[in-house]
C-alpha cells in the first residue's frame, strides 16, 4: 500500500496495533508538532501574541482534524439559514489552494466570475451557493475589515476553517466532525488532530450516523449531529439539471457497466463515489484527485475520457472544471442542520460580542 493512504488508515483506526514506523518516527514528530501547537497557544493566551477583533459578531467554523470534516459545507447551510431569517450575513477565508500573486492585493472580494485559482475553490463555492459577500485573505482580520468597508451593514461574519488562526478573534467556535470522529487520536503526523482534542469549543458538529462519536469530555448540550446525503440531481455549467436517475442504466450484454465517470478532487474522493452508489450509479471510472485539485491543464486521468461521454463531480471541482468541461454534471451536497442550531449560534454570537464590546469601553 502507498505511503500516504497507509498513514490515512492508520489515522482512522480508533485503536491501531503499534507499528514500528509509529514507534521510530511518527510519534516522536507528532510530539515535537504538539509542542509547537500548544507553545502557540499558550502565547495567545497570556497575551504575548496578540488576536485582533473584528467590530462584527464573529463565528468561526473550523475542524481539529486533517481534511475531510465537512466544514465548507456547514457554512453554506449556516449562511443560509441565517440568510433566511433576514440577517445579512458575511464570510471571510484564506482561500485555501489559490495562488496568490507575487504582486498585486492580497486581500480579493469573491465575485460570481472569480477563478478558483485566484480565490480558492471553497469561497467560490461559498459565493455562488449563497450570494453572501466573500473575501479571502491570507490574514482573516483583514479580510474581515475589507468585506465591513464594501458592506457596512453586514450583521456577522463566519470565518470559514479559521480554528487554528488564533490570529483572529472569534465569539464562537463551531468545530466540525466526520462520522469517524478523531480515528486514533493522535497529532500530527502519527494522527489526524491539529491540535489536542478534547478543548473547549462552543458547538461540535459531527456527521450522523457516527462511527466514532466525539462527545467524550465535551459539555453537554454542545454537541449536534449533521445529516448530509447528494441530492437526487445534477446540474452542468450550461444550467441544465437532470435527475440521478437519468444514469441508472443497464449494463451492457457482456455484463459491463455503460460509460460513466465521477471525478472528486476532494479530501475524502471516495466518499463522494460511495454516495453515487447509494443512489443506485455505478460509475465505470471513478477519478480521485487531490483536495483542492486544478483542471487547467487536465489531469491525465480525465483528459483522455470522451467529452461525449457523461461526467460527474463534486461542486467544488465544479467550479473549477466548467471552465474546461462546461458539459461535466455537478451533483450538490445537501447538508440538514439542527433546526435550533442557527438561532443557538446567533444568540451566543450576540451576547459575546455585546460582553465583548462592554469589556472594550471600560
Amino acid at each position: 500500500m502507498p505511503l500516504q493512504p497507509w498513514i490515512e488508515h492508520r489515522w482512522r483506526q480508533a485503536a491501531p496495533r503499534c507499528h514500528p514506523a509509529d514507534a521510530l518516527l511518527l510519534r516522536p514528530l507528532s510530539w515535537l508538532y504538539g509542542s509547537a501547537v500548544r507553545t502557540r497557544r499558550w502565547l495567545y493566551a497570556r497575551r504575548l501574541l496578540t488576536a485582533q477583533a473584528l467590530p462584527v459578531p464573529t463565528v468561526v467554523i473550523g475542524n481539529v482534524i486533517a481534511g475531510g470534516a465537512g466544514k465548507t459545507p456547514v457554512t453554506i447551510a449556516l449562511v443560509q439559514a441565517l440568510q433566511a431569517q433576514g440577517l445579512r450575513v458575511g464570510v471571510i477565508s484564506r482561500g485555501h489552494g489559490r495562488q496568490r500573486p507575487a504582486q498585486g492585493p492580497d486581500c480579493l472580494q469573491v465575485l460570481p466570475g472569480s477563478s478558483a485559482q485566484a480565490v480558492g475553490d471553497e469561497p467560490l463555492l461559498i459565493q455562488q451557493r449563497t450570494q453572501a459577500p466573500v473575501f479571502v485573505a491570507s490574514q482573516r482580520h483583514a479580510a474581515g475589515l475589507a468585506l465591513l468597508k464594501a458592506y457596512p451593514d453586514t450583521e456577522l461574519l463566519l470565518c470559514d476553517d479559521g480554528l487554528q488562526h488564533l490570529a483572529l478573534q472569534r465569539d464562537v467556535e463551531l468545530c466540525v466532525f466526520p462520522d469517524w470522529g478523531v480515528g486514533n487520536g493522535r497529532l500530527l503526523p502519527a494522527g489526524p488532530l491539529r491540535e489536542p482534542w478534547p478543548r473547549p469549543v462552543d458547538f461540535v458538529l459531527q456527521t450522523t450516523p457516527a462511527a466514532q462519536p466525539v462527545a467524550s469530555g465535551q459539555p453537554p448540550g454542545t454537541v449536534w449531529p449533521i445529516a448530509r446525503q447528494l441530492a437526487g440531481y445534477a446540474i452542468n455549467g450550461q444550467g441544465q439539471r437532470l435527475p440521478l436517475l437519468h444514469w441508472q442504466m443497464p449494463p451492457a450484454q457482456d455484463g459491463s457497466p455503460p460509460p460513466l465517470a465521477a471525478v472528486a478532487g476532494i479530501a475524502q474522493p471516495q466518499a463522494f463515489f460511495a454516495m453515487l452508489r447509494a443512489h443506485g450509479l455505478r460509475p465505470s471510472h471513478c477519478i480521485a484527485l487531490p483536495d483542492h485539485a486544478h483542471f487547467d491543464p487536465l489531469p491525465a486521468a480525465l483528459a483522455h475520457w470522451p467529452r461525449h461521454a457523461p461526467l460527474l463531480c463534486t461542486e467544488k471541482d465544479a467550479v473549477k472544471l466548467w471552465p474546461h468541461w462546461p458539459q461535466a454534471w455537478a451533483v450538490p451536497l445537501q447538508l440538514q442542520l439542527p433546526e435550533a442550531l442557527p438561532a443557538a449560534v446567533l444568540a451566543l454570537a450576540r451576547q459575546r460580542f455585546a460582553a465583548r464590546q462592554q469589556q472594550a469601553s471600560q
